[in-house]
């Protein structure tokens, strides 16, 4: 018994050596740093472009209907998932409708037309949604505008006269992220605008009512992104 202890005893002061020589060899590694996680952050000035087509919310024709492009700049609010802001946008607009028909002047009918179009259009909006990290979901509504002219013909005779038409709007959109400061954005909106009287009243207009729908592009300033673990 006495020479198994021995034994054992010189095969573990064999064996001790060589494990920490093992220890000592193999290189220290640091357990590797976790990812940084992208938290966006919507809080912030912005400004972008903006484009898309309008038509005239009527059963009958016939029915305005065209595009538009310009610029939007605006503000926004975050406080946890909620996102409040303001906004405004201005477009160039080519949106029209024109009827046709002739006149008896003195027995002989005479070509005539009547054509209506919308020269710009914009808004003032507020915005109220809900953020989930970089992708954002809003309704939106406030004060629209338009300019339009109307323009009416007579065999060779032409007049034309321009009023701004003032209403309202109210809409939805969602707007997303696709880079640290890019986001693009698309919205409906509806726009309800005042009637006007063109020619010193005597071509008077009624309410005129738009469906639009636009897609655009927003540059953030002040960085929304920042890294947390």
């Amino acid at each position: 018994m006495k020479k198994v202890l021995l034994a054992s005893a010189c095969l573990f002061a064999l064996a001790a050596p060589a494990s920490a020589a093992d220890l000592a060899a193999r290189p220290y590694t640091k357990a590797p740093v976790a990812p940084l996680a992208s938290v966006y952050n919507w809080t912030g000035f912005y400004l972008g472009i903006v484009g898309g087509g309008a038509w005239e919310a009527s059963s009958g024709d016939p029915k305005m209907q065209g595009g538009f492009v310009g610029g939007t700049a605006g503000y926004n609010w975050q406080t946890g998932n909620v996102v409040f802001g303001l906004e405004t946008d201005a477009a160039w607009a080519d949106v029209s409708a024109s009827a046709a028909g002739t006149v008896a002047v003195a027995g002989v009918g005479i070509p005539a037309s009547l054509t209506s179009r919308i020269d710009a259009m914009g808004t003032v909006r507020g915005r109220i949604g809900w953020a989930i990290n970089n992708v954002l979901l809003y309704g939106t509504g406030g004060y629209a505008w338009i300019d339009n002219k109307l323009t009416a013909t007579l065999g060779a005779l032409s007049a034309s006269d321009s009023k701004f038409h003032s209403g309202w709007t109210v809409g939805a959109g969602v707007e997303a992220f696709f880079a640290p400061q890019w986001s693009v954005k698309g919205e409906y909106l509806y726009r309800s605008l005042g009637g006007e009287t063109y020619f010193s009243g005597a071509i008077p207009t009624g309410t005129l009512n738009l469906h639009t729908v636009q897609v655009g592009v927003n540059y953030h300033f002040g960085g929304p992104v920042v890294a947390k673990y």
